[in-house]
Formats: structure tokens, C-alpha cells, sequence
């Protein structure tokens, strides 16, 4: 088969561009088709740290998903339509994954991502500018690293009512310790969000082995006799030697699925053609379930314009867990109101053009749910995680036209291990903020009454109404051994049942990291270009 690519690589986001960018530098001849836009200079809402203003329905960059996160609630999804992904978007919490999670994944059958054999590929990508000298981190990597300084009031009594309630301090949370109070690290450098595509694909612009293609959705896989020959976009066929899809955790299995990679009665019950019976491709996908305990400050705090909203995050281990660090409480220095905020007019401007795409996707989401959340738009929240849930989602289709989203079903709280630490987590919050270090910034929670706090019942109402989602999506093509019948791609990220495919971003993880995904995302571009260019790689099969 004549190609002119060896390599085409579909997404340009948090996997996608390390992947590609360490290909090319192996000798690789590589395409990538990117459907949002390819920046060579990123604009500044894109590039502003202190703001997530892109994740704001409307905006281009955004893909303006929804989801189903249980019967009673839908919420928008925000996810990067952009050349970085969703890492030009999120909020620069840049934690890798845990040695718990990622042996976890080796001890079911994925021994080449262990803790050990991935911690080469973060070393790899970071210049940690806080603690690059020591073991375990690295420097002169692409993205860059770096802690919030203390000194912000707010920030400071947080790890002070931490330390009061006995918790453990974490000063590097992404080394080995047990899990406590820490500051966050950020893929950011002098208030820059420094997202994949602005580490790994500019400074190799010109590069002979690498070209980029913005504004190009992909609408299937081509699969010619078993193999996959290349992708359909809307101007034709592009060939290649091998594919790869690292479109992300909803992306890649819309693809897979479009493509008639898939479970097989879903599959011709919409009329797809079925090319491979996949039953794992969308099935038992987790996330982060997130709830905001709002909070009203006693005085005025300073927040000045370029103040990033994270500073320090607890990470705590609940009643009973076998999993060390399963909740999360993340203070945001803050307001939405203020962090969502576009920079400029120009990027007011473009959401404005675009009303239709912010109603569809609000469509759905309760009145209550509008008016209470605008009611609060201005108080400081702690985000409350569980971050080992034991519920599964699903991602399904609902037509064969790629310009429709697939049905994203979070399925969140149906257990009640599930519901039990979120109500713990809740309460360690609402103890955070009930601390004698916090007395003299709080005036009182806002939206959470104490007797609802008390009750289990009344508290699971609240939740289940309250319910978000941290936008960590993962597993819906998640990897595993032969025996596993779940598994979509073995652990060099082959595709079962389609020779020369690959999938390569956060929907191979077995489960969602017990932290935020996206430092172990760029790892994971990294693990697989060495896994691929290695002497002696297995290959496409």
C-alpha cells in the first residue's frame, strides 16, 4: 500500500500533539488532523491562566457537549476543540497520576503502565521549575511546572484549617507521599496556560516529518479488508500506513463507533456497518462526580486580575476505603463569575456570535438548577471530588451523522459506596470551613443548610441535585489483557479486531486517576510514541 504518511494522528490535544511531536522526532512522517483551529500564535483567552473563559458554552474552542450526569440533571461538558485540546481549556491543575492508580492498572493486566515504567514519561515532558533537581521530576521537558507561592490569605488558611483538622502536609503532589494538603501544580509560565499544542507542535513548526491541518473533522476510519487504511474527512480520504485516534475520551469512541468498531447490536440497530464487535468501545467509563459547597467571605479577599484560581488542593482518604486519597476538596480563590470571565471584548465577542450553540448546550439543564447557580454566581466554593468512584457511565450513539454528538451517560451516585463518600466528602468541607483558621474569612456556607448536612438522606438529595462533573472522562476504550472481554485496545493501544488502529488519550485508561487526568494524558502520548518507535515494537499487528 503506497502512503504518503506513515503515521496520521486525529486530534492535536493533551495526548495527541507529545504523540505526534516525539513520532516526527523518531524518523516518523506524520499528518495530524486537528477539527478545531491550529494557532501558530494562541489567542488571549486561550492563553490566559487566571480564566477558563473557552469552557463557557458558545465559545468556538469549545466542543459544547452535554451530558446526562444522572436522571434528574444535564450539564454542558466542555471540551477542547482546538489544536492542545482540552489543555488549552481546563484550569492548569497539572497532578500526575498516583502510584496507586497506575499499578492498579498493571496489577489487571497492563504491565507496560505501571507507576515505574510511566514515571520515565513524566520525567520526560516536565521542566519543573519549583523541584526539577530533585529524583522523580524533570527539567528542559516541554511543559512547564510550577506551585502557587503562598502568601494569598485565603489560600494560606485553607492549609492551616487542613493542618487543624490532622491532615498531612503534601508539599510535592506528584511524588509518592500519602495524600494531604498541598499546593497545586500548574502547566503554566508567567500566567501563560501552556497547553500541549504550544510545547510540543510549535517549536517544531517546519519540521519535514510533521504537518498539522486545522479545521478538519474526521468523520470515520477507513477499514479495508481488517486494516485501517486511513480516515474519511469532508474533502476525501487520507492514507496512511497507520491510525491513531486521540480524539479524546468522547472523540475516539464516537470515531470507533461511526467507523462500525463497536458492540454489535448497537451498532446495526442504527445501521452501521459493523467492521469489528467491540462490546467495550463506550461501556463502564469513569469521571471525577464533583459538588460546590458555596461559602459567603466575611471580608473582602483580594483577587486580583491575574490571580490563577488554585493554589492548594487536600486529598483525603475516606471511612472504610481501600484506596488511599479517594476524595478531593479543591478551593477556588475565586468566584465562577469571575474565573469564566473572557479577557477581552474581542472573546465576548465571539461567544455572542454563537448564542445557539450556548442554548444547545444548556438545553436541559434544570431552572432551578440556572437559578441557583446564578443566585450564587459570586460566593467562594470548595469543589468536593470522589475521585475512585465505583459507578460506570457509557457512551452510545444516537445516528450515524458525526456533527451529532454521541449520548454521554455519567450515571453518577448509583452505588451506594458512591453516595456514602460524597456525603463524607461534603462534610469535610463544610469542617474545613468551620475551623478556627477559616473563622475569620467565613460569614457562612450559602445553599447547604445544616440540618440537610446532618441528615444522610436530606444530604444525598442535595447532592444528587447539585451533582457536577469535573470533566475527567475516561475508559471508553480503555485497555486490558486478551482475556479481558471489556477491553477495546491491548496495552500497546492496538485496536482488537482492526490491524494498523490505535487509540491514545484518556479513553485507554482503565479507570480515571485518583487525581486530574491531564498530566498523565501528555504522559500517555509520550508512553505510546516510545512504545511504537521502541526496537522491537510489536507494531500494528
Amino acid at each position: 500500500m503506497s502512503t504518503e504518511w506513515d503515521v496520521v494522528v486525529v486530534g492535536a490535544g493533551t495526548s495527541g500533539a507529545p504523540l505526534a511531536a516525539r513520532l516526527a522526532d523518531a524518523g516518523r512522517r506524520v499528518l495530524v488532523l486537528e477539527a478545531g483551529a491550529d494557532h501558530a500564535e494562541f489567542p488571549p483567552d486561550l492563553r490566559d491562566a487566571a480564566r477558563m473563559a473557552a469552557a463557557v458554552p458558545g465559545h468556538p474552542a469549545n466542543w459544547d457537549l452535554t451530558g446526562v450526569l444522572t436522571d434528574e440533571v444535564t450539564s454542558p461538558v466542555p471540551r477542547g476543540r482546538v489544536a492542545g485540546g482540552s489543555s488549552a481549556l481546563n484550569g492548569g491543575y497539572f497532578i500526575r497520576g498516583t502510584r496507586s492508580d497506575l499499578d492498579g492498572w498493571a496489577a489487571a493486566g497492563n504491565d507496560l503502565w505501571s507507576h515505574d515504567a510511566l514515571l520515565r514519561s513524566f520525567v520526560r515532558l516536565e521542566d519543573d521549575r519549583d523541584l526539577g533537581d530533585r529524583p522523580g521530576h524533570g527539567t528542559g521537558g516541554p511543559v512547564p511546572v510550577q506551585r502557587p507561592r503562598p502568601g494569598h490569605p485565603l489560600a494560606d488558611a485553607l492549609g492551616a484549617a487542613a493542618a487543624e483538622l490532622g491532615f498531612p502536609e503534601e508539599p510535592d503532589k506528584n511524588a509518592d507521599g500519602p495524600p494531604g494538603w498541598g499546593p497545586v501544580p500548574l502547566n503554566v509560565a508567567g500566567g501563560v496556560r501552556v497547553n500541549t499544542a504550544m510545547a510540543y507542535l510549535s517549536p517544531r513548526r517546519g519540521h519535514p516529518g510533521l504537518t498539522v491541518r486545522g479545521g478538519v473533522p474526521v468523520r470515520r476510519v477507513v477499514v479495508e479488508g481488517g486494516r485501517a487504511v486511513g480516515v474519511q474527512t469532508d474533502d476525501g480520504v487520507v492514507r496512511a500506513a497507520e491510525v491513531v485516534l486521540a480524539a479524546g475520551a468522547v472523540g475516539s469512541p464516537h470515531l470507533l463507533l461511526l467507523s462500525g468498531i463497536g458492540p454489535a447490536d448497537h451498532l446495526r440497530a442504527l445501521g452501521v456497518e459493523v467492521v469489528a464487535d467491540v462490546p467495550g468501545v463506550g461501556a463502564d467509563c469513569t469521571d471525577h462526580p464533583d459538588v460546590y459547597v458555596t461559602w459567603r467571605p466575611a471580608r473582602r479577599l483580594p483577587m486580583p486580575r491575574d490571580l490563577h484560581p488554585l493554589s492548594g488542593v487536600l486529598n483525603a482518604t475516606a471511612d472504610g476505603s481501600a484506596v488511599p486519597g479517594d476524595l478531593e476538596v479543591l478551593p477556588w480563590l475565586k468566584p465562577f463569575s469571575r474565573v469564566v470571565a473572557p479577557r477581552t471584548s474581542t472573546a465576548v465577542a465571539r461567544v455572542l456570535r454563537r448564542p445557539g450553540a450556548t442554548l444547545r448546550a444548556l438545553r436541559g439543564t434544570s431552572p432551578h438548577r440556572l437559578l441557583d447557580t446564578a443566585r450564587r454566581r459570586d460566593d467562594l466554593f470548595l469543589g468536593v471530588g470522589l475521585q475512585r468512584e465505583d459507578s460506570r457511565g457509557r457512551l452510545t450513539l444516537t445516528g450515524t451523522d458525526p456533527r451529532v454528538q454521541p449520548r454521554l451517560e455519567y450515571r453518577y451516585l448509583t452505588t451506594d459506596s458512591d453516595r456514602r463518600r460524597m456525603r463524607q466528602g461534603v462534610r469535610l468541607a463544610a469542617e474545613l470551613l468551620r475551623t478556627r483558621a477559616m473563622a475569620p474569612l467565613v460569614a457562612g456556607r450559602s445553599g447547604l443548610p445544616d440540618d440537610v448536612l446532618r441528615d444522610d438522606r436530606e444530604l444525598d438529595r442535595w447532592i444528587r441535585r447539585s451533582i457536577a462533573t469535573a470533566v475527567h472522562l475516561a475508559g471508553t476504550a480503555r485497555m486490558g489483557p486478551d482475556g479481558d472481554p471489556g477491553a477495546v485496545v491491548d496495552q500497546h493501544l492496538r485496536v482488537r479486531g482492526v490491524v494498523g488502529l490505535r487509540v491514545v488519550d484518556t479513553s485507554v485508561m482503565p479507570t480515571v486517576t485518583s487525581r486530574g487526568p491531564a498530566a498523565t494524558a501528555v504522559a500517555i502520548g509520550e508512553r505510546a510514541a516510545e512504545l511504537m518507535t521502541r526496537r522491537g515494537s510489536p507494531g500494528a499487528r
